[in-house]
């Protein structure tokens, strides 16, 4: 016998209103947004901070492999079938031999990408999940303007022919390291992506906009988007509707209200 109730998924995960295009997921989840919340806060801090990271990046993972990763039919005999033949779940699971490569970027995106890795091991078959590491750094002008990102060092398997390429970076601030951490994967490396898909906790109007601009294929997912800097009459309207007028980062490029720095939390370390 076949069950049909399980034979198709058309999970979507709640999304708050936005003008900014289909390939933009800014997640609706109030358990999440109360997470974040008290992660930004100035008392919050170690061990803490770690806690909330983790159960951030744990839930996001989740929705991003329900949402993008391919599905299979199975068939899967329980327990119970030593004593009923018709003991089988048949229906949609995500499909093992997925092949992804999750990038983390030092600092602060060192620890979402473990927690994402250890995520898809557990749901996928190990031998096509692959962990990435680049350690780069914002590049500034002498006025402080951030104008690229610089690359210090890099672990890097040679091929991404075929692999969903996820970026678990908690700050989406200007988008520069994003940018150049694609780049290098769709131009230096062996094949194309499957997709590329970049994993935030907190995103800027501008982020998406560089972004969207240089990699225009990249889907993007974010717990909170934060644009505190925007004028009264901009934060009154639907998020990207007035987007040449939308401004989440301060003179320095630090989003506001934004967390600090988050890479310097995580690791107690101020430089």
């Amino acid at each position: 016998m076949v069950e049909n109730a399980y034979a198709q998924s058309r999970y979507r995960a709640p999304e708050i209103a936005h003008q900014y295009g289909p390939n933009v997921h800014l997640l609706d989840d109030p358990l999440a947004w109360t997470q974040l919340a008290r992660l930004c806060a100035r008392e919050t801090i170690q061990p803490e901070v770690g806690t909330l990271v983790r159960a951030l990046y744990e839930r996001l993972a989740q929705v991003v492999l329900a949402s993008e990763f391919p599905r299979t039919r199975v068939a899967v005999p329980t327990r119970m079938a030593v004593k009923s033949p018709e003991a089988v779940y048949r229906g949609v699971a995500l499909e093992p031999s997925t092949k992804c490569v999750t990038v983390g970027i030092a600092r602060a995106g060192t620890m979402p990408s473990q927690i994402v890795y250890d995520h898809l091991n557990g749901v996928l078959d190990p031998a096509g999940v692959r962990q990435d590491h680049l350690f780069m750094s914002r590049a500034t002008d002498a006025a402080g303007q951030v104008v690229g990102a610089t690359w210090h060092d890099a672990k890097i398997g040679r091929d991404v022919e075929g692999r969903i390429l996820l970026v678990p970076d908690p700050m989406g601030a200007t988008g520069s390291s994003i940018n150049s951490a694609l780049t290098h994967y769709k131009t230096r490396l062996e094949g194309t992506p499957k997709s590329c898909i970049t994993m935030h906790l907190i995103v800027t109007p501008e982020f998406i906009r560089n972004v969207a601009k240089e990699h225009p294929d990249v889907v993007i997912y974010a717990w909170r988007l934060d644009r505190g800097l925007s004028p009264a009459k901009v934060l009154s309207t639907v998020p990207g509707t007035h987007w040449d007028e939308e401004r989440g980062l301060d003179e320095h490029q630090y989003i506001v209200p934004g967390a600090g720095g988050v890479g310097e939390i995580l690791n107690n370390a101020w430089v």
